[in-house]
């Protein structure tokens, strides 16, 4: 048989998932050893068992001057920002993208402005953002929002135009007006690709969300990194950057569940 057509058995599986995870772990063990051999004041690379310490004492402790666990604090301030950014930024992004792929006037119309607004990096208008928007909330979803939304649009649009022209006509024939196509024949197959935007939107998002929080904020995992830094808390910085990858792990799990469980014919692999 060749190797193309073999599949993994569920102990070998677990085996290579985390396969990769054991490796990185050791290799940063080995170096951080080698560092602190050198100089156990290193602390570039603090060893695992003082990451673990750190992450204890952030996760169960409270701040002595605000009474308050930080770190839990920051990841409520943080997912609020990034929940409101990616709602807004879904929403906004069937509605377009299901007038784009449908009406030929708006796709004309809007296409070519979705293109070349999709090509301006969104981190060089962050500027801009604060300008117009203050400090506040309100600039911080913003740029999470014109971040994302571009591609949300194009990949949704282009599922719908690519719904087999049959389909529709069977549609029309039947009497459906445009409305009502793009709720029951449209919007049934666009949403299983909206929730494929929504996960590989989430990378963006959480870099979008640091970088704002980093430059113009009073709380959140990205102003609370960026913070520390300048004392080198590695230890804090790392336990940060730990926790951020496990929620926008599960978020990614949570998403590739609820897709398998509502549209288990579209196969999600990614």
């Amino acid at each position: 048989m060749r190797w193309i057509n073999r599949r993994p058995g569920v102990v070998l599986r677990v085996v290579l998932i985390g396969l990769p995870f054991v490796l990185l772990f050791l290799a940063y063990s080995i170096g951080s050893e080698i560092r602190l051999a050198a100089n156990p004041s290193d602390r570039l690379l603090p060893s695992p068992a003082t990451i673990a310490a750190t992450a204890e004492r952030l996760f169960t402790e409270p701040d002595r001057r605000s009474s308050r666990i930080l770190l839990w604090h920051d990841t409520w301030a943080s997912l609020q920002r990034l929940f409101v950014g990616v709602v807004i930024a879904a929403m906004l992004a069937t509605v377009l993208g299901l007038l784009i792929g449908l009406l030929p006037h708006f796709r004309t119309a809007l296409a070519g402005l979705v293109a070349v607004v999709s090509m301006i990096p969104p981190l060089a208008i962050l500027p801009i953002l604060f300008i117009v928007f203050g400090l506040g909330e309100t600039s911080k979803v913003v740029l999470i929002v014109i971040g994302i939304l571009p591609f949300m649009i194009r990949d949704l649009s282009q599922r719908v135009i690519e719904i087999p022209r049959e389909t529709i006509v069977k549609a029309e024939t039947l009497g459906a007006s445009s409305f009502v196509i793009a709720i029951r024949v449209a919007l049934p197959q666009m949403l299983p690709r909206l929730i494929q935007a929504v996960r590989l939107s989430l990378g963006p998002a959480w870099l979008f969300l640091i970088a704002s929080e980093a430059i113009a904020a009073e709380q959140g995992l990205g102003y609370r990194i960026f913070l520390v830094r300048r004392f080198l808390a590695m230890d804090v910085i790392l336990t940060y950057v730990i926790w951020i990858t496990f929620l926008a792990f599960m978020m990614d799990l949570t998403l590739r569940s609820l897709s398998r469980r509502l549209f288990p014919w579209t196969e999600v692999t990614l």
